[in-house]
């Protein structure tokens, strides 16, 4: 179910990129939540973010999910929007991926460019202000557990 994506793209997967850091949210093994960010990744060259989304038991058979093509991220305090470049797992609307049943579990990532060293916070956004969209606002990863890549120089500049 990944999306396809252009060539000038392909660089964001190449193993020669050094990895940052991971930021995995202690607070995303909540078993009533119906999505939860699991995991940042920044990279020199992008933004990673893994969500858990459980099909709620409102829909017959869980429902569906998508995400708009628009979905961005910025850093908290800046009009400064990085747009998404890639999706695994989820599909641009109008496509749906439709769940069988009530409490299935979906977990998919969205690829977007580096943000500026040194963020620590960041809102997650569909579609800005309107609800039944994953918008994330403040999403604030400076306290979570953070795990260095073993190809990571120790230094950070």
């Amino acid at each position: 179910m990944d999306t396809i994506f252009t060539p000038e793209q392909e660089v964001f997967l190449d193993e020669n990129n050094l990895i940052s850091e991971f930021y995995l949210n202690p607070e995303s093994y909540d078993p009533n939540a119906e999505i939860q960010v699991k995991k940042i990744e920044l990279t020199e060259n992008f933004t990673r973010i893994d969500f858990l989304y459980t099909a709620p038991d409102y829909y017959d058979n869980g429902g569906w999910v998508n995400i708009a093509k628009e979905t961005f991220i910025r850093p908290v305090g800046s009009n400064e929007e990085y747009r998404l470049v890639y999706t695994s797992n989820i599909p641009f609307a109008p496509l749906k991926h439709y769940f069988n049943r009530c409490g299935e579990s979906l977990v998919y990532t969205l690829i977007f460019p580096a943000l500026p060293k040194n963020t620590l916070a960041i809102d997650i956004i569909e579609k800005e202000g309107l609800p039944n969209y994953f918008n994330f606002y403040n999403v604030d990863f400076s306290e979570w557990i953070t795990i260095m890549h073993p190809n990571t120089p120790t230094s950070k500049n």
